[in-house]
């Protein structure tokens, strides 16, 4: 009878044992949430690239991105498609997040996604509030630059001060703060009109099959840019001595030579 009453007991404390240590295995996440400037593709938008996407492969086996980000979001749809809660319900102690917003927030003629400036503000802190309060850690990111050069040869700024409200909000809530605006406009400005080209998503007619009239768009990154922009963001989280920038995976030795 008394060994009857102790199995059970056993079988409970194998379980919590067992729950325990696939807590501690668990690697550390960084959720991506953001837009299409660091989302990931369907292979119908290819060579059409997040820079996301290629920033997930720079970490080692203890570290692992999950890309939330999906194209036409702003903080306010995002938010109300559910998509930030879903963040939160698999956020865990320790974990990051990467906040990046403002290229839909600011489409003013577009209702069903413009976010007044006020509650984009209150949207970030939100965000970043509650990253905190689940004793994650958040990352706030001005949104990356569009590719519009003026006659000065230097690209113009195209946020509507979106990118200045997002630097307000860092200021004011004392969050891990990487200006991406002023840091690809620089990159993509002395790189100059030619060679950024190269880094957008500009196809000439019927050379692709996605895009057999062609495409110009200079605020989607093509995987070159994308992957650019993603070493730009580790770069900027080396200078600052982020604790991710410790986790990077480890070179093959062949790369060393």
């Amino acid at each position: 009878m008394i060994r009857k009453l102790f199995a059970p007991l056993a079988v409970v404390a194998s379980l919590v044992a067992s729950a325990n240590t696939q807590a501690a295995e668990r690697p550390t996440h960084v959720y991506m949430a953001g837009d299409s400037t660091m989302s990931i593709k369907e292979v119908k938008d290819y060579p059409e690239t997040g820079w996301g996407v290629p920033f997930a492969y720079f970490f080692d086996e203890t570290v692992v991105v999950d890309n939330r980000a999906k194209n036409g979001r702003s903080t306010r749809t995002f938010i109300e498609e559910g998509r930030w809660q879903a963040i939160m319900d698999d956020l865990r102690p320790g974990d990051y997040v990467i906040i990046q917003f403002g290229h839909n927030d600011q489409s003013e003629h577009k209702t069903d996604r413009y976010t007044a400036p006020a509650d984009y503000q209150a949207n970030l802190k939100r965000f970043i509030t509650e990253v905190k309060k689940a004793k994650a850690s958040p990352i706030l990111m001005t949104p990356v630059t569009r590719r519009y050069f003026n006659e000065a040869g230097v690209i113009e700024p195209t946020h509507n001060g979106y990118d200045d409200l997002a630097r307000e909000v860092a200021e004011q809530t004392d969050v891990f703060f990487v200006d991406m605006e002023a840091v690809t406009r620089r990159y993509f400005t002395e790189m100059g009109d030619e060679l950024s080209k190269l880094r957008f998503m500009h196809i000439a007619p019927d050379l692709h099959p996605n895009y057999p009239v062609g495409v110009t768009d200079n605020t989607h990154f093509n995987h070159l840019g994308a992957r650019e922009v993603a070493q730009l963001v580790l770069t900027q989280l080396k200078a600052r001595q982020h604790p991710l920038a410790q986790r990077l995976r480890v070179p093959d030795p062949k790369h060393l030579k």
